[in-house]
Formats: C-alpha cells, structure tokens, sequence
C-alpha cells in the first residue's frame, strides 16, 4: 500500500486522504444524527406527557368545579305554580283526614277513592321534596346553582325535617290496626307551611289583595268549625250518643243515622259555639263543661283575631276612599264658608266625580314615593316616553334628557269649559295630550278653529323663550277643553332645570323652534331683536362672577400648597447642611452655596 501511494501524485494523493477522511467521519456524523433523534423523540415523548397531565388536570378541576342543574327559582312563575299544585294535597289532608278518622260512614263508603287520593298526595309531597331540593338561594345577590350547595342547605333545614316526617310510610299500620284508623296519616298535615308560602305569594301577584285576604280568613273560619264540628261527634260518640241532650242525638233514630244530618248538625253546634252566640244545649258532665270552656277560649282568642283583621282590611279597602272624601268635605266647606257661587261649587264637585271614578284620585308621586329612583325613572319612561317623542322639538333629542323630561312631566285634568290657556297669557308650561278634546277658540269662546285630541300638544315654543318670537313668550290662541281632558304638563322650569345638564341639546331645541317660528312667519329678523336681553346679560355675567370666585378659591389653594411645600424643602436641606458638616468640617464652605437660595 505505501509503494502504491508513493507512485500517486500529490493532487491524487489529497483526493484520497479527503475519502478517508470523509469515510471516517460519516459514522460520527451518523452517531450525532441519532443522537438528535433520540434527544427530540425524548423532548416530544416528555411534552407528550406534560400534555398528558395538564389533560388529567382540567378533568380533575371539572370534577371538582361545582357541578350547575336546573335550579328553579322562587321568583319565577314556576315556582308560583308549583306551590298552587302542592297546595291542593296539603288541603286535602288537612280537611278530609280528620273527617274520615271521626265519620266512620265516610272511611268505609269511599274507602278505594281515598286510598287513591292518600297516595297521589304522597307522590306529591314527594315530588315537593325534589322540586325543594332544586330551588335555588340568593349568594351575595346571585342565584347560587351548585347542586352540592343546594342539597346542603335543603337537608340542613328544619324543614327538610318536616318534610321527612311527612313522608314516614305510617300506612303500613294498617295491616296491624285495620283499616278503621285513617288517622294514622296525621304526618301528613306537616307540610301546611307551603299552603301558607302559597296564599302569600298570591296575596303579593293579586291585583285585589284586600279581597284576597278577606277571602283567605274565611276559609281558616271554616277549616276551624269543621275540625271542631269532627271533634264534637268524635266526643259525643266517646260519651255515647243520646246519653244526654249536649250530645249528638241517638244515631238509631233514622232522622239522625244519616251521614249529611251528622255532619251538618255537628258543624251547626261548632259554629254556634265558637262564635260564642250560644243558643246549644247546656253540658251535663264535668268532661262535657270542660270541652265547651275549651270551645269558648279558642273561640274568643282566635276568632277575635280573625274578625279584627278582616275589621282592618275593610278599614284599609276604604282608606283611600275615606281620604278623598275627606278633600272633598274640606273643599266644599271652603267654598261655603268663601260664598262661591252655586254653578261654580257644582262644576268642582262633579271634577273630584269624575276623578274617583275614573280611578284618577291617587297622586304618583305619593304612590310611588317608596320605589328606587331607577324604578321610577323605568316607569316614567313605559308609561310617557312615547308621548314625549310625538312633541317635534324633542324628536331628535339624546335620550338622557329625555328621560329627565319624563320624570318632570305632571297629569293634570281639565273639566268641560275650562281653559287651559287664553291668547296673551305668559307662557310657562307646555301641554301634552293624553285622553279628551281641545278646542282652539276665539275670543268668545264659542267659534271653534281646530279640535285638538289624543297625542297633540301646544305650548312648546312658549317656554323655550327664543329672541326674535313677535308673540314672546306669550300664548297666541285660546285653548278651551271640550269635556273632560287628561294632559301632560312639562313647566318651563322643569325644562330649564334639565338643560342645565345638556347646553348642546338646549342650543339644538333653540335652533328647531326659531325654524318652527321662521316657517310660520312668526319671527322677526331683526338684528336688533336677536340680541339677547339685559336678564340674559345679567345671567352671563352672574355665571363670569361665579367662575371668577371658583378660580380665586383654587388660586388660595395652589398657593397655600405652594407654601407648605417651600417650608419642608428648606427644613430638608438645613437637615442636610447638619449632616455634611458632620462627616467632615471642609465642607463647611460648601454650605452657603447650598442654602444660598434657601435663606
């Protein structure tokens, strides 16, 4: 092999010491590739699994991330609806269970209707207990939807207790007692509290509370007469029917034997007694004086609250009508006392008629005094907004100012004949409307020019008080009202108050009545007329004085800042000469250049 290379020249000799070379660095080059592989498979299998594990992360967090279900909630209508439903099964118990435990006709002639009826209402009252366990809670003001949280509270609840009892399955006593012992259901009469959620919520969605309530009363007088009607027989038969003449009559008698007689006649006694008329027969036996001293005490007690309540509603149903009359009386003993005159005293009285009867009497603002200022502003705009928009001058306007409008905006009604403004009046209040007729008038009050109904309105170019206006800001027609008129007043005032706030919306309302005024030839172009008047001037300047002082009193301020300031600086650097001349006495020359402008 060297013979051979010795015979090669030098140039074939560099080609193949390259060969080799690259020969032998290939498999290095090889070994690196693989190594990269390997060292990228592993930086892609560890990514993997970092993956991997932020997967396995999330589904744990979802896991343990409150799991959200349908929740019902108490202010919707289903909520509502559901207790009517429940309603139904609790009323039912707590009438017919009593009645079949102490009529025994009535537990055996409709035994299968009641088995039925018993167990639709357990289904019920089960179903409540889930619905129960769905109905959600306010957080910190939000609906709380977590399942684990609504189920927590629901079983920590007292009622949750009652409604465990309720649902004990004492039927099964039955087949140890007999079918003779319906009262073995009595657990059942625990859930009265949803009647009472029930009459509650209906009491606050009626548009007739008052009638509602009185109706409610009523039927707990009933539901007490004929638990106590069920616990005379029950009584009587315990002493013995016909034993005397307090109790029930002998059942052997046919007149008596029947189930309606028994029923009506125990009622008739638990009527009469409870409401401590009398008029029954006197008790015999010490047990039978003590039933009736029992009677009269529950009676006394509970039927005093229940006639004093319904004594209170009536009063309440009556208040606002008492109220009005009271105006009514106060008025017309002003106008006796003052002399007016019989046709005048006439026309105010047949006004506050047509008032009450037209359900017109209330004040809104004394109705609505205890609602949220965002309440009232959301019931101004529903019942007047779109009235407001139908007045041109307030079409293109933003829509802060007119909700502000709205909120100022006062009903007020005319009677037949009235006025509501005569040519050559000052203008201070524009007119909106709402129900009735208007005429424009001439001066004698009988020719009628144009008719005015729903929607229109007038007035509006008055109070803006535009310069230039040959009428000013006096009314130029006679407005009489034909019958009776509702309307909308917006007063100059009111107006002014709320463009305060809005100068851009008040030099854009300017602008449309001086071209309202232009199109009706009702302005004059004078220059001389356009200038603004001395009480405009003398506003201008209150308001250069206004600024003025506010810029003094700012001025004061800075210069009282400027002070405090300039106090702590040379205190800071006096504190710092001290300190220098401290670590070495040379620098003591330095210390008048330091406080030189610090004196």
């Amino acid at each position: 092999m060297p013979d051979l290379l010795f015979l090669l020249s030098n140039s074939q000799k560099l080609k193949l010491m390259e060969k080799m070379l690259i020969s032998l660095s290939n498999p290095r080059k090889k070994e690196k590739k693989e190594k990269k592989k390997d060292k990228e498979k592993e930086k892609e299998e560890r990514e993997k699994e970092k993956e991997k594990e932020k997967e396995k992360e999330k589904e744990k967090e979802k896991k343990d991330e409150p799991k959200e279900v349908f929740v019902i909630n108490p202010g919707d209508n289903i909520y509502y609806q559901w207790l009517f439903v429940i309603t139904i099964p609790v009323m039912y118990n707590w009438t017919v269970i009593i009645a079949r435990s102490c009529f025994e006709e009535l537990q055996h002639k409709y035994l299968v209707m009641w088995f039925f009826l018993d167990y639709i209402s357990d289904i019920i009252y089960l179903g409540d207990m889930m619905f129960r366990s769905r109905t959600g809670f306010l957080e910190q003001g939000l609906l709380v939807k977590d399942e684990k949280k609504l189920r927590e509270k629901y079983v920590q609840s007292f009622q949750f207790r009652l409604d465990a009892v309720s649902m004990l399955p004492t039927d099964i006593l039955y087949f140890l007692l007999g079918l003779d012992y319906p009262e073995i259901r009595i657990n059942k009469l625990l859930r009265v509290n949803r009647m009472f959620e029930f009459f509650q919520q209906s009491e606050t969605k009626t548009a007739y509370p008052n009638i509602f309530r009185i109706s409610t009363l009523v039927m707990y007088i009933v539901i007490i007469c004929h638990w106590n009607a069920c616990l005379f027989y029950s009584f009587s038969k315990s002493i013995g029917f016909g034993s005397d003449t307090w109790v029930y009559p002998d059942i052997t008698v046919p007149e008596y034997g029947e189930l309606l007689r028994k029923y009506s006649y125990s009622l008739y006694w638990s009527t009469m007694t409870l409401t401590t008329i009398g008029e029954t027969p006197p008790p015999i036996l010490d047990s039978e004086f003590l039933f009736v001293v029992v009677d009269f005490l529950v009676g006394v007690l509970i039927f005093a609250t229940i006639v004093g309540n319904v004594g209170s509603m009536i009063m309440n149903m009556n208040a606002a009508r008492a109220e009005f009359q009271h105006r009514v009386d106060c008025i017309k003993q002003y106008m006796h006392v003052r002399k007016v005159s019989k046709d005048l005293e006439d026309r105010v009285i047949k006004w506050f008629d047509y008032l009450w009867n037209n359900k017109k009497a209330a004040d809104e603002k004394h109705v609505l005094r205890y609602l949220p200022d965002k309440l009232k502003a959301e019931i101004a705009i529903n019942v007047h907004l779109d009235t407001l928009k139908k007045v041109r001058i307030f079409q293109d306007c933003e829509a802060g100012l007119l909700i502000e409008l709205v909120l100022k905006l006062r009903p007020q009604v005319f009677s037949p004949g009235d006025y509501i403004c005569r040519k050559g009046d000052i203008g201070r209040e524009m007119y909106i409307i709402k129900d009735g007729k208007l005429a424009v008038v001439a001066d004698d009050g009988i020719t009628q020019f144009v008719v005015l109904s729903d929607g229109s309105y007038f007035g509006e170019i008055s109070i803006l008080n535009i310069k230039g206006s040959k009428a000013g800001n006096r009314r130029t027609a006679n407005i009489r009202s034909i019958g009776y008129s509702d309307l909308y007043c917006l007063s100059k005032d009111d107006l002014m108050e709320a463009l305060t706030e809005y100068p851009e919306a008040k030099g854009m309302l300017e602008e449309k009545g001086r071209q309202i005024l232009m199109k009706d030839g009702l302005i004059d172009m004078d220059p001389s007329k356009l200038m603004p008047d001395a009480k405009d001037m003398e506003d201008k300047v209150n308001r250069m004085y206004a600024t003025l002082e506010l810029m003094q009193t700012k001025l004061k301020r800075l210069m009282g800042q400027y002070d405090s300031t300039y106090q702590t600086m040379r205190d800071r650097v006096r504190l710092m000469e001290k300190y220098l001349l401290s670590l070495d006495p040379k620098v003591a020359g330095l210390t008048p250049t330091l406080s030189y402008n610090y004196p």
